[in-house]
């Protein structure tokens, strides 16, 4: 069945039963049909997909963590990629083996893709622990109200009143939803896919079924909040146990590049010295006389970096047990190992 034959049915079926619709006004209603249909494909590709990302490019890259590395990983590969042809073409193919050049411009692109990674991360780390030690206060505010015969809704929009912190928002926009009549199971649904964390998603989907089943949702807000303190607190215990572990890992990278420092300005130089000496009197040709330090510093600096970025990854799985969580003292560590070769040692 069209348009028009849908259209005269449902006249026919009204008080405009007499009045027909002309093929004209058909036409520019299928039109406008079609006008509206057309918006609407456009907005919802606009709110998906590379959509999304060009109509949103910055909240897109800075939503999760890892969407910046869609950015950051083909601007490190193009800054060494150039840097790498830019230097060959100028000074030639014996720039990779007498200077260092080439080993800074690895470098700053490892440490152009990991750093807004690990920035991005610690805020996204940040957030997450400020909304979970305030859903404990906030479940057990709600639960108190509701003991005291508040009804849910209106015990919401008092608790949206008080300050959780980075939570605040979410309850304000929770009490929105219940004030226009949203149905409290479907808007705890909403705020919990809000927050965006699983500590949040599991008490939720608690405090619903419960909700569902007809039990009494003061009880099951209480529970829900005394298992939310319980497992922040047990994480803190954890990060504060772990965070000597953490401590050992920078302390040992110091010592490595110490001990190195060591060797480099007192140990190689001082043979390297006798082997010359030793060489210009005739006394041994080849002791220690044909060493190259520039090259001993290069490998020493390689190490240290190498040791530097892997334990960064270690510290992050003992303290925070993520490895993402690692990026950070991994471009710590990296950044003064660079440091130290290049103005120090």
């Amino acid at each position: 069945m069209g348009i028009k034959e849908t259209f005269n049915n449902l006249l026919n079926r009204g008080k405009f039963k007499e009045s027909k619709l002309t093929d004209k006004d058909l036409v520019k209603a299928e039109e406008g049909v079609h006008e509206i249909t057309k918006k609407i494909e456009v907005e919802r590709k606009s709110r998906e997909g590379i959509g999304r990302f060009f109509k949103h490019p910055v909240q897109v890259l800075t939503e999760k963590p890892v969407n910046i590395l869609v950015v950051c990983v083909p601007l490190s590969i193009l800054l060494f990629v150039g840097g790498f042809i830019t230097e060959v073409q100028t000074y030639g193919i014996s720039v990779l083996f007498d200077t260092t050049v080439i080993d800074d411009f690895l470098v700053f692109a490892v440490l152009l893709s990991i750093i807004p990674l690990a920035l991005l991360d610690l805020k996204e780390d940040f957030r997450v622990k400020g909304l979970e030690e305030a859903l404990p206060n906030f479940f057990r505010d709600l639960a108190g109200m509701n003991d005291s015969g508040m009804t849910l809704p209106n015990a919401v929009h008092l608790v949206a009143g008080a300050e959780y912190g980075t939570l605040t928002p979410h309850i304000k926009k929770l009490d929105n939803e219940m004030s226009w009549g949203v149905g409290f199971v479907e808007a705890l649904h909403h705020f919990g896919s809000g927050l965006g964390t699983k500590l949040a998603d599991r008490s939720v989907d608690l405090i619903a079924k419960a909700s569902k089943a007809g039990g009494d949702v003061s009880e099951v807000l209480r529970a829900a909040s005394n298992d939310l303190f319980e497992v922040v607190n047990l994480a803190q215990e954890r990060r504060n146990n772990m965070m000597i572990y953490v401590v050992i890992v920078l302390v040992s990278f110091a010592v490595f590049l110490f001990v190195i420092a060591i060797l480099v300005s007192t140990f190689l130089t001082t043979m390297a010295t006798a082997g010359e000496a030793a060489a210009k009197s005739g006394a041994g040709g080849s002791f220690m006389g044909g060493v190259n330090i520039a090259v001993y510093k290069r490998l020493f600096s390689h190490g240290a970096m190498i040791q530097g970025f892997c334990s960064g990854f270690m510290a992050g799985v003992m303290g925070e047990g993520r490895i993402i969580a690692g990026l950070k003292y991994s471009a710590l560590m990296l950044i003064i190992a660079w440091v130290t070769f290049r103005f120090f040692i």
